[in-house]
Formats: structure tokens, C-alpha cells, sequence
């Protein structure tokens, strides 16, 4: 399986990205084009940074302070592959739980017939799906910038065969 990820960067601790201190990946790449997206920058596929998923395992593994890392972008399910990887190992070999942000919905994503898509969402903890709408914005909103995009627990949707929201905002 595919190990080297094109990133924009990466954020070693942030609590705005998910619950508790969280090791943030910002994968370079994203179809959507959002207006008012918070990460512009991160939108074209060319660019950005290679890095192999060991290396970025043992960054992350370096930190007791972490409670999970967050796969974000750009658009994470672009480079599905590798990021399942690392999600794997990561719930293989530490305690971290795993939360992406995408701008497909989870609906999308079931739809999709790429076997790396499932992988990736097979290994995500939370989602947080949905484009960012700009005429949705709400700054009240925990860890998500408008509020069409859903907060989901992945496994009990998968277990459940239906979609499972959870509630970061009460």
C-alpha cells in the first residue's frame, strides 16, 4: 500500500481541530474549492511536501499530550491509501483515536467504489463531512465552520447501517 503523502503541513498540537491535543495533517490537494475556506492554500494538487507515513508515525508516537491525530486539507479522501495506513497503525499500536474532515458526505463516501476510500473510512474514528458553505457559516459550531457538516461516529454508523451523529455542541 501507497506510504508517501503530499501534505501542505502539519500542526503538532492543536485543540481546534478535534477534542483534546491533536496532531493535525493537512493533506495538499481538494476538488471542492469551497468559498471561504479556511485552508485555500491547500486546494491545488500540485505542491505541497512528500512525506513517508513511518516518519509521521514517529513524530506523532513522540508526544504522551496527544488524544488522537486529525486527517484534514485539502481533501483527505484524495489520498485515501495512505492515510488508511497510517490510521491503521495508529489504532494498532497506540491509543489515538482518528477524526477526517472531508468535503464529500458520508453518504458519498459508502457510494464510492474505491477500495482505499473504504479502507480510510473503515479506520476513521469521527467524520466530519460536508462542504463548507459559506451561507451556513456559524463560528458557534465546535471543531466545523458551517452547519450543514455532521459530526459522525464511523464505526456505530457502519455497525448500525445507518448514520450515527454525535454532539460536540452541547
Amino acid at each position: 500500500m501507497e506510504s508517501k503523502l503530499n501534505l501542505a503541513g502539519v500542526v503538532e498540537e492543536s485543540v481546534t481541530d478535534g477534542p483534546g491535543i491533536r496532531y493535525v495533517i493537512f493533506v495538499q490537494g481538494c476538488p471542492h474549492a469551497c468559498e471561504g475556506c479556511h485552508n485555500p492554500q491547500t486546494h491545488p494538487f500540485e505542491g505541497g511536501t512528500v512525506r513517508d507515513t513511518d516518519e509521521l508515525f514517529e513524530q506523532i508516537v513522540q508526544n504522551p499530550l496527544l488524544k488522537g491525530v486529525t486527517f484534514s486539507g485539502g481533501e483527505p479522501f484524495c489520498q485515501p491509501a495512505p492515510l488508511a495506513l497510517l490510521a491503521k497503525r495508529l489504532h494498532d499500536e497506540t491509543r489515538l483515536n482518528v477524526i477526517t474532515y472531508t468535503g464529500y458526505t458520508f453518504e458519498e463516501l459508502l457510494q464510492s467504489s474505491n477500495a482505499a476510500i473504504h479502507s480510510l473510512l473503515g479506520q476513521t474514528d469521527i467524520l466530519m463531512d460536508g462542504r463548507f458553505e459559506l451561507g451556513k457559516r456559524d463560528i458557534s459550531l465546535r471543531f466545523r465552520g458551517s452547519t450543514n457538516q455532521r459530526v459522525i461516529d464511523v464505526k456505530k454508523s457502519l455497525l448500525e447501517g445507518k448514520t450515527v451523529l454525535l454532539n460536540f455542541d452541547a
